[in-house]
């Protein structure tokens, strides 16, 4: 067996043989040589790194870089702030509710609404030139109503058009809704000439314009709002509501045409189905002209169904502004609906107490959700949910006059 000694003496000697080659051909130092039919034959290679290697490599190792000192923000980094503006193709047409004496009617003022361009309250697009309007219900004989709404209007309970003055004159309403129940076959059954004879009265109340609604019964409404649309000749009444069921019954173009005949409005109704309003309207759009007619899709409470009247609204709004004609009509909504919530006036346990302010804070919520959507007429009750609302429609109105490029200052506004 050889020793290591042996064996670094034989690389001694093959490097020194090595060399002297090199030294005979003459190219010792060049750094490089070829060779040509060489064979090299070698056994065991045993590298030994060198003692020094470590400290070799730790001298090219780069010096640490040491991080800068943490410092505490004094302030907000600016950006620039450029809002998306999107503009649309569609808009809603404008319809005007009343008419004065020199447009042929006897109110105070009109009132326009619709015109938007944009989706609700997008004001940072564009500013809606016609503010949603408020219209109070009132009703044609006394009808059960809850506690919280009856201590307000009992004084009036029974007589509509002192009932549609106080709402006028203490309330704030733009528009009074007179419902006509007393014509319903199954209650009264009022002829259309007695129901005609009460939107007079009202008529010489208040100055304001007038929605006057029916029973419910298709047949029936017909007559009712055919005599009511010949009474108010000029006036540019809403006759609320037409339906798909009238169509059915055989008397829809009759009372379309005498809306046309004496220059009333028409409120058309469907319920939660936008196929059904654009078909409602195509049939309307035979005898009246477009920008006679407003859309009722139905209004549901909140905890009753709300959250689909709220896509319902808004679907028919998104599609007006991309274009589809049949919806580009004003929307009402019977906001009122929400005193049909059993949560909005029974005696439940205290921690749905106060009950005098449940109710109108059902009604509040309900129109709300509603407003954010693009409703334009709201049909209430309870005077301080008529309130609210029109404090809310006033200072959600006003964001109009702010610029957009200030929107991001929210970080560091003062609550």
């Amino acid at each position: 067996m050889k020793t290591l000694g042996e064996e670094e003496e034989k690389e001694k000697n093959a490097v020194t043989q090595l060399a002297k080659l090199l030294e005979l051909l003459g190219i010792e130092g060049k750094g490089e040589i070829e060779l040509e039919d060489v064979e090299f034959q070698i056994g065991e290679l045993i590298l030994q790194p060198s003692a020094l290697a470590p400290a070799a490599l730790k001298a090219v190792t780069p010096p640490a870089v040491l991080a800068p000192p943490k410092v505490k923000p004094t302030a907000i980094l600016e950006a620039p702030f450029k809002p998306f503006v999107q503009e649309y193709p569609g808009q809603i047409r404008e319809v005007t509710l009343g008419a004065t004496k020199g447009e042929g009617g006897s109110r105070g003022k009109a009132i326009t609404i619709g015109g938007s361009t944009s989706p609700a309250f997008y004001l940072f697009q564009k500013v809606p030139p016609h503010p949603p309007v408020i219209a109070v219900d009132t009703f044609d004989m006394k009808v059960r109503l809850p506690k919280a709404i009856r201590m307000h209007v009992e004084e009036v309970w029974e007589d509509t058009a002192a009932w549609a003055k106080m709402a006028v004159d203490d309330w704030g309403a733009d528009l009074i809704s007179v419902h006509l129940l007393s014509t319903d076959p199954l209650i009264k059954d009022a002829q259309p000439a007695e129901a005609a004879k009460t939107v007079e009265e009202v008529l010489q109340a208040v100055d304001v314009p007038l929605i006057i609604g029916g029973c419910g019964d298709p047949k029936k409404d017909a007559a009712v709002f055919t005599k009511v649309a010949e009474v108010a000749e000029g006036e540019r009444v809403l006759l609320s509501s037409l339906t798909l069921d009238m169509g059915e019954a055989g008397v829809l173009d009759g009372v379309v045409k005498a809306a046309a005949k004496y220059g009333q409005l028409v409120l058309a109704f469907t319920a939660l189905d936008l196929n059904r309003a654009k078909e409602l309207n195509r049939k309307l759009y035979d005898h009246i002209p477009e920008g006679n007619i407003l859309m009722d899709l139905t209004t549901a409470a909140l905890g009753y169904g709300l959250e689909y009247s709220f896509t319902i609204h808004e679907r028919a709004r998104i599609a007006a502004l991309m274009g589809d004609s049949e919806l580009q009509h004003p929307v009402l909504a019977g906001t009122t609906n929400a005193w049909a919530a059993r949560e909005a006036w029974m005696k439940l346990g205290p921690e749905w107490e106060p009950r005098q302010l449940r109710g109108p804070i059902w009604e509040t919520i309900t129109a709300l959700t509603l407003l954010l959507a693009g409703v334009d007429v709201f049909m209430m009750m309870h005077p301080d949910a008529i309130k609210t609302m029109r404090k809310l429609k006033e200072q959600l109105m006003s964001r109009g006059n702010a610029k957009p490029e200030k929107i991001a200052n929210w970080v560091n506004a003062r609550m």
